[in-house]
């Protein structure tokens, strides 16, 4: 598997409408994307620093996987995302030849349009982690 680069940091809050301006004010970037995405029970906002993004998580429902996390373990880096220089599927595989334990066997539609797919905090040391197609790449 062919890693580019850290593609996302996804940071769970409560609130997209008071954490956006703690983000702007106290950092001075730009939120320049909210998008919900209604199979994930989430709404986003994007950041940009470098080629690197910061995603915020506000869950839709207390249910989801967003608000089960914050209510387990408060706000926080909720996941890292990487993005795959040679296509989802195949790193899916890789991955799952080596015995790593995956929550998405084959790629979904995430934020901003991204197939995604998790790794399971079980086979990465505790972090949740996550793989995203690179367009730039394929």
């Amino acid at each position: 598997m062919k890693l580019s680069h850290i593609e996302h940091i996804g940071i769970a809050v409560k609130s997209l409408e008071s954490a956006i301006p703690l983000y702007e004010e106290m950092l001075g970037l730009k939120c320049y994307a909210v998008e919900e995405v209604a199979e994930q029970k989430v709404k986003t906002a994007f950041f940009k620093i470098g080629e690197t993004k910061i995603e915020l998580l506000e869950s839709t429902d207390p249910d989801g996987p967003i608000g089960k996390f914050i209510e387990k373990k408060g706000e926080g880096v909720h996941h890292i995302a990487f993005a795959t220089a040679d296509g989802l599927q195949k790193s899916l595989d890789e991955l799952s030849d080596k015995g790593v334990q995956l929550i998405d066997k084959s790629p979904r539609k995430g934020a901003e349009g991204l197939n995604i797919a998790f790794i399971h905090p079980k086979s990465t040391s505790g972090v949740l982690t996550e793989l995203c197609e690179d367009p730039a790449k394929q």
